[in-house]
């Protein structure tokens, strides 16, 4: 990722990926795509027969019935959200910070996209009172807000949204007549399942919610793109889902034919698969927790992640220790921290936060180690924060955000 240009190009190229887990390929996937690989054409248009069934059953486990005459498959999820875009029409809304994918494509149908605060608890939601505000803005001013992107579990702040926070959120969204998109990639990725209330919005008001998963976030690699979406029953959902296929097939969308295979095999959830998440999400929230302690106690704001792959913070405590070191907005910071942590830092900006506050996704995965064997030793090891590559890696972070809190605090000025 680069400084963008705004005299040339605009932010969509240099958008931070997904956070990655990290970990070699499960060899169960590895073996069905390669038994597929002799397969040269691809699914049809919204997936084939085999895919949406397993589709129907990984929702159908969730509380969350499915036919697959409402379940489309698109290769990854930002074709999904492209097409419903395009398909609903009028203006769009997201939380701020919000997923680096979700408001370009908006963007690129010519379409406004309008942020709206979220509470101090959790992200991925907007304040229920912030979006009712938003809304009655947006049409004083001539626009057409009709679609709500949202997401229970949350990437960037790593956060899962309380039921009652969603339920607030949904009733004022369905009152001023929006239509909902649950982006759940993150869902299978919660810290904490047996502690952790996660309740999906389409649960809650099944007819005008429609639910979208990234394969990537828990059940296939980042390099397999493969998501699928859940339509509502009844008319408007079928109207929905038949104006998506049109956009899909415009956009020659299809799911690989290998690549579908393995999704296939990993909606199932076949025990290997489901073995080798537990373990990755059980890691992962080690090493969160672990990081978010070490920035914490630098000094700077971050809330307990809860999900996903990363923890989001806000560095505004040590701001006087950047403002020495020549970082004034989100970008320098980004630059900054990519430079001496040697991993990918994006700023808060990708994520739609104002450009001069000093916010960052870290991810979880670069502290796993530097190579497969090591990221791998951390997967099977009992005690993986104690394992060398992992101290070393974890120690580089703290020093980091030692320095800036000393820094800091020498710059205070005396009371």
């Amino acid at each position: 990722m680069r400084r963008t240009d705004p005299e040339g190009h605009g932010p969509v190229r240099f958008g931070p990926p997904l956070p990655e887990d990290g970990l070699p390929v499960l060899p169960e996937l590895s073996a069905v795509l390669a038994a597929a690989a002799g397969r040269a054409g691809s699914e049809p248009v919204g997936g084939g027969t085999a895919l949406l069934e397993a589709a129907c059953g990984y929702w159908d486990r969730r509380g969350l019935p499915a036919e697959p005459g409402r379940v489309v498959a698109a290769p990854g999820a930002p074709s999904l959200l492209l097409a419903l875009t395009a398909a609903l029409g009028g203006d769009v809304l997201v939380p701020r910070p919000c997923a680096a994918w979700w408001a370009p494509y908006a963007r690129l149908l010519g379409r406004p996209v309008f942020h709206v605060a979220t509470s101090a608890e959790c992200g991925g939601v907007p304040d229920p009172y912030a979006l009712l505000e938003t809304v009655r803005r947006v049409r004083a001013e001539g626009g057409d807000p009709r679609l709500l992107v949202l997401s229970v579990a949350d990437d960037p702040t790593a956060t899962v949204a309380p039921p009652e926070l969603m339920h607030e959120t949904l009733e004022a969204a369905v009152g001023e007549g929006l239509h909902l998109v649950s982006d759940e990639t993150w869902r299978d990725t919660v810290h904490a399942p047996h502690d952790t209330v996660l309740l999906s919005p389409a649960e809650m008001l099944p007819d005008q919610v429609t639910v979208v998963t990234d394969l990537a976030g828990a059940l296939l690699p980042s390099g397999w793109p493969a998501a699928v979406a859940r339509f509502p029953a009844g008319e408007a959902g079928d109207d929905l889902h038949a104006r998506v296929l049109d956009v899909l097939t415009a956009l020659g969308a299809r799911v690989a034919a290998p690549v579908a295979a393995a999704a296939g095999y990993a909606l199932t959830e076949p025990e290997p698969l489901t073995a080798r998440r537990d373990a990755a999400v059980r890691l992962h929230a080690r090493v969160a927790a672990a990081a978010h302690s070490t920035v914490v106690t630098a000094g700077a704001l971050a809330r307990p992640p809860q999900a996903g792959r990363h923890l989001y913070v806000d560095l505004a405590p040590l701001r006087s220790a950047f403002t020495a070191r020549g970082v004034g907005d989100a970008q320098d910071l980004e630059d900054f921290l990519a430079a001496r942590l040697g991993m990918p830092a994006p700023g808060g900006h990708r994520f739609g936060d104002d450009l001069e506050a000093l916010r960052v996704r870290l991810s979880t995965g670069p502290l796993l180690g530097g190579t497969d064997e090591e990221r791998a030793e951390c997967l099977r090891s009992p005690s993986p924060l104690e394992l060398p590559h992992a101290q070393r890696a974890l120690t580089l972070l703290g020093s980091v955000f030692d320095d800036l809190r000393d820094d800091a605090q020498r710059w205070e000025p005396p009371r």
